[in-house]
């Protein structure tokens, strides 16, 4: 670890939020993961497209039992602002603050996926989310992530083209994988 490694200070949530609030990162698409701002990879069409899709497949089966917030902020820890593709969360009003709980998370991995596979799936079950997802764009697939366990996921299962699957907090809202693709 070099010197300036060493005396580096991670960024806290609410001064991330201070920051967005007065315009810091207006033209730029930034979250904070662990104390530190990341560039978002940008979108390209086949990850819009899925996003759409999932966005089309759980808000009309969820409505009245749970929001469905697209590409917006949540609170992860005091370290931490990600902007996950998707997350599911309680029914709730969030005028003055982020959601900080969601029964699942959702991430759409295209140039992502390294990103996704190693921070993301550390930093959601270390704030206790039960669910996360990956939806592999170029692999034409979804990992679920599940039982949070001392900070890790103790249960990888990938989902391929055939399979089902269903939220754990709604498992009768069964989505196909290929249907998530497209087709």
């Amino acid at each position: 670890m070099g010197l300036l490694a060493e005396r580096q200070r991670p960024l806290r949530g609410e001064e991330y939020e201070r920051m967005v609030a007065a315009g810091f990162f207006r033209d730029e698409r930034v979250e904070l993961i662990q104390g530190v701002v990341v560039e978002m990879s940008p979108q390209n069409a086949p990850h819009s497209y899925v996003i759409q899709l999932l966005s089309r497949l759980l808000m009309p089966r969820l409505v009245g039992r749970a929001d469905v917030r697209v590409q917006l902020p949540f609170i992860a820890g005091a370290d931490s602002v990600p902007e996950p593709d998707l997350a599911v969360v309680e029914l709730g009003n969030y005028m003055d603050a982020h959601p900080s709980q969601a029964l699942l998370i959702i991430e759409v991995a295209d140039s992502s996926l390294k990103f996704d596979r190693q921070e993301k799936a550390a930093l959601y079950p270390r704030v206790g989310i039960p669910e996360y997802w990956i939806v592999n764009v170029a692999g034409r697939s979804i990992e679920r992530y599940s039982e949070p366990t001392a900070g890790t996921y103790a249960r990888v299962t990938p989902f391929r083209s055939g399979d089902s699957l269903a939220p754990l907090a709604f498992p009768e809202v069964a989505l196909r994988v290929d249907e998530v693709f497209g087709g």
